[in-house]
């Protein structure tokens, strides 16, 4: 039997399709490769398991496509999904159609199979809004609740849902579809409220991806346009924590059907926008060069997600730090030819 894995190419994709060659396990990738980038990911996935994986270059948009993708497998990770909110807000009917429409053709195609797959399904911390409510207080490098129990906390699953934007809109709406198909129709399903996740395999741009995309600027001196004061705040979440994650409740997923967990790196592992600046200027040397622009719309100047839910149900916490993750990171970045490496390399300097 084998393992669905929809937006297989992309940076998260990637490296569950990794570890699940890595384990033996037969993968079936849905992705239509509109992402730039993700061909570079495939190109390395084929370098380590030739042969070993199959790719259905198709869309989730449609339902037939998804039918055959869905067949004869036994557990889906569903990540295909229109990612940026700027772009959403271009085109608000494709990004509802891929993040909402194409998550219910995925789910009425396990629903119909005689043995249903179980569903990993990669929600965003975007369905609780732009917590406005929230009061904050303003340092010079970040915001921080005045609440010292969110402070120390985060935010966790017994907050209102208030969708906001028409991606949080998109993406609220399929979050609350797996939900609703695993109360109703009895699927294996568990959604994941996803904040910051970086690391290798990240290709970031400045609608989303920020972590991968600030360094890379950085590496190829190029400025960075930060939208708002640069105080906002997020925690980091290193991918192969959030992988780790994933195995445990797929390896538990009768009992956790029908959860949604918020998973992040967590209180300890936040960072500012400007706070990053400064780690980037620490790792390379030197500042990168800064240009602002005004806040964009449904951006929370403070989100941190509250991981005791999904620690409490598996035992699962994130062990990377934000300075292991960042310099984990840089190194691969470095090693890639678009950044400058293979005319580093040929001059003979250690990039």
């Amino acid at each position: 039997m084998t393992v669905l894995v929809t937006g297989g190419a992309g940076f998260i994709g990637a490296n569950v399709v990794d570890r699940l060659l890595q384990g033996g396990e037969r993968v079936r990738i849905l992705d239509d490769l509109s992402r730039p980038g993700v061909e570079k990911n495939l190109q390395w996935l084929d370098e380590r398991h030739h042969g070993r994986f199959e790719l259905m270059r198709a869309d989730v948009r449609d339902p037939a496509v998804v039918r055959d993708a869905v067949n004869d497998t036994t557990h889906v990770f569903h990540f295909a999904a229109q990612v940026a909110t700027p772009a959403s807000l271009f085109e608000p009917i494709a990004d509802f159609a891929i993040n909402a429409r194409g998550t219910l053709n995925l789910l009425e195609a396990i629903r119909a199979q005689p043995s249903r797959p179980s569903l990993i399904y990669t929600s965003s911390s975007k369905v609780y809004g732009t917590l406005a409510d929230l009061p904050l207080r303003a340092g010079p490098l970040r915001y921080e609740p005045r609440d010292i129990v969110l402070a120390a906390t985060g935010v966790d699953e017994k907050r209102p849902l208030a969708f906001h934007g028409p991606h949080g809109c998109s993406k609220g709406a399929a979050d609350q579809y797996v939900l609703d198909y695993a109360h109703t129709f009895g699927l294996r399903a568990v959604v994941f409220r996803l904040s910051c996740v970086y690391g290798p395999r990240q290709r970031g741009h400045e609608d989303q991806g920020w972590v991968s995309h600030f360094l890379t600027h950085a590496l190829r001196r190029e400025p960075i346009t930060i939208f708002g004061d640069g105080k906002q705040v997020r925690d980091l979440l290193y991918i192969d924590d959030l992988v780790d994650a994933f195995w445990r409740v797929r390896g538990d997923i009768a009992r956790l059907a029908g959860r949604a967990f918020n998973v992040g790196g967590g209180p300890t592992n936040t960072v500012s926008l400007l706070e990053l600046l400064g780690y980037i200027d620490r790792m390379l040397g030197r500042a990168p060069r800064v240009g602002f622009e005004p806040a964009r719309i449904a951006d929370p100047r403070y989100y941190v997600s509250a991981g005791g839910a999904l620690s409490h149900a598996t035992g699962w916490h994130a062990r990377t730090t934000v300075e292991e993750g960042l310099a984990r990171l840089l190194d691969w970045l470095r090693q890639q030819p678009e950044n400058g490496a293979r005319k580093t390399l040929e001059m003979g300097v250690i990039p």
